[in-house]
């Protein structure tokens, strides 16, 4: 096990307070399916039941843009895009190391405490809470101990139990309790908190060096697995880059939405490829309100 120290007290995260992570995460997923409409805004409000006015607000103050804005920078055809601009952006994150541009300049990663053969060995004797919250993407699942987070999913209501089965496999004989006590500073920290969360990752070397990729890249660009694979030193591995990516178990802190395949094609996301294309969409939102 690896300990990585995020410091996410950066700008433009997703607001955390309450009910409003229901209502914009199926405002979010409602534009998701009807965006190609270009739906109007008293239409967007209605599908929540909101006024109009007051989804504006709550919608600007959680995602940063508009609803129209935000429908948008909802195409497929903006993502290639940056697919195949972002080799320039990411030559400078890359080069900068984690002081790259992006939102995620501010982040820097460390290894400490465990070793993943110690990690192996102490699993069983770890204990692990896990509890639901609200999100701008969905409902959130998070895993971790005192010491930090060791998982985060996402998944719909009537797959919570799904969800906790799979994530549960990257954490061996650990025993998981029901305790959303310790999990909710860390979901508030995720989406929308000041200070730094620490990740507990069971982790092979090249695991972990692939997720400190990903880590480089900026919000608001992409890459491909291939270009992945050449910035780790391994251009003839991209299956295995793509089965790393795959893994990680610690979905948005970790940001493998960030990666499509070279068509820019959205498939295969472990959290539906429709919540990564929301996360892509808001991201470019972002991207698109700083270049402002």
């Amino acid at each position: 096990m690896a300990m990585i120290d995020l410091d996410i007290a950066e700008p433009g995260r997703p607001e955390a307070d309450g009910s409003g992570y229901a209502t914009i995460g199926r405002a979010l997923a409602w534009l998701g399916r009807n965006w190609q409409e270009q739906p109007s805004l008293e239409e967007t409000s209605a599908a929540v039941g909101l006024g109009p006015h007051h989804f504006q607000r709550l919608f600007t103050r959680y995602v940063g843009v508009s609803p129209k804005k935000y429908v948008q920078y909802l195409t497929l055809r903006h993502a290639k895009a940056r697919l195949a601009d972002s080799a320039s952006v990411l030559d400078a994150a890359f080069d900068a190391g984690l002081s790259g541009p992006g939102r995620l300049h501010d982040l820097f990663v460390t290894h400490e405490a465990l070793t993943p053969g110690e990690w192996k060995m102490q699993a069983a004797a770890l204990n692990l809470a896990w509890g639901w919250h609200d999100s701008p993407f969905g409902d959130c699942l998070i895993v971790a101990s005192p010491r930090g987070v060791c998982g985060l999913a996402f998944g719909d209501p009537g797959a919570h139990d799904e969800v906790l089965a799979d994530l549960a496999t990257n954490f061996g004989e650990a025993r998981l309790e029901h305790d959303e006590a310790v999990t909710r500073p860390f979901a508030e920290l995720a989406f929308g908190g000041r200070g730094s969360i620490h990740l507990l990752l069971r982790a092979t070397p090249f695991q972990l060096k692939v997720w400190e990729a990903l880590l480089r890249i900026p919000a608001g660009a992409l890459t491909s697995y291939s270009d992945l694979a050449s910035r780790i030193g391994r251009p003839d591995a991209p299956r295995a880059v793509a089965g790393a990516v795959g893994q990680n178990p610690v979905s948005w802190l970790i940001p493998c939405h960030r990666v499509l395949r070279r068509d820019g094609s959205i498939t295969g996301y472990r959290w539906q490829p429709a919540r990564k294309r929301l996360i892509l969409a808001w991201e470019a939102a972002q991207a698109g309100v700083a270049a402002e």
